[in-house]
């Protein structure tokens, strides 16, 4: 039927690739991919030839145009270099597209590297946050990992190879005795799983550099006592020493995990002479 089909690929072995999957890749009428190369490589190898719109992070408005007057007569697929799209990756502007034109959108699933690495960290599972790639800058890595730091869930996310160290090195720095899971190479021959601290992965990476695609898993925050109104007195006029009554709220919540609005307040009422 004619409609946009989101359609998950492999993340290395290409046995991966669902029954389903090969069915939608046959039956389509064209492919938008980030990479033609890439998706001619995979239907190369399921014996199918079919139309290639490159449809990557660069992609225009006029792009997008394409794929959806396409969309409304004839069957075409969304895929991502490797795994399920959308998922640390810019197709859901085209799926927004599609679904405010009236397009049919179906998405099957399949392999995504998050999930994979996830249940193979051995860290808790009923609560997760897929944040992505970090800022590749030192300071911007640091403030999103700052940003991370009281979520009550494992983090989830991807790296590149040359930066592993430097990542782990802030993990270490700003989420401190925080269990980290360092999953390389998915489904592939040299598959790789290692857990411990930030800083005996760091050490290993730096003496032993890696390859491939990473997903890191980091475990949540441990479980703390929650702060006594005194103590949060105390912190707040520590702060109000040196920033104004909302910047010590939001230290103060940061640093604790309470609520910044009735920091705000209290802070207020701490200034009153």
């Amino acid at each position: 039927m004619p409609g946009l089909y989101i359609v998950a690929t492999p993340i290395g072995n290409l046995g991966d690739i669902t029954r389903r999957a090969v069915e939608t890749l046959a039956a389509c009428d064209a492919v938008a991919c980030e990479d033609t190369r890439v998706a001619g490589k995979l239907l190369n190898h399921l014996g199918l030839s079919k139309p290639l719109w490159r449809h990557d992070d660069h992609a225009s408005d006029a792009d997008r145009a394409r794929v959806i007057e396409a969309a409304r007569s004839q069957a075409v697929v969304l895929v991502s270099d490797a795994g399920t799209p959308l998922i640390s990756d810019p197709g859901y502007r085209l799926v927004r597209a599609a679904r405010e034109a009236g397009i049919a959108i179906t998405s099957l699933p399949g392999p995504s590297a998050a999930i994979t690495a996830l249940t193979l960290a051995g860290l808790p599972t009923d609560r997760f946050l897929f944040a992505g790639f970090l800022p590749p800058k030192d300071k911007g890595r640091k403030d999103a990992l700052q940003a991370l730091a009281h979520v009550p869930a494992s983090l989830v996310l991807y790296e590149a190879a040359p930066r592993l160290t430097r990542t782990l090195a802030a993990i270490g720095e700003i989420l401190p005795g925080r269990e980290v899971a360092v999953a390389r190479e998915l489904t592939k021959l040299h598959e790789e799983c290692r857990t411990g601290s930030a800083e005996a992965l760091a050490a290993h990476y730096a003496a032993h550099p890696p390859r491939g695609e990473i997903v890191l898993v980091i475990a949540p925050p441990p479980d703390r006592p929650a702060e006594a109104p005194e103590d949060a007195d105390a912190l707040l006029l520590a702060a109000l020493e040196t920033l104004k009554p909302s910047q010590a709220a939001a230290e103060v919540a940061r640093a604790t995990g309470l609520d910044r609005k009735a920091l705000y307040a209290r802070a207020l009422a701490l200034r009153r002479p």
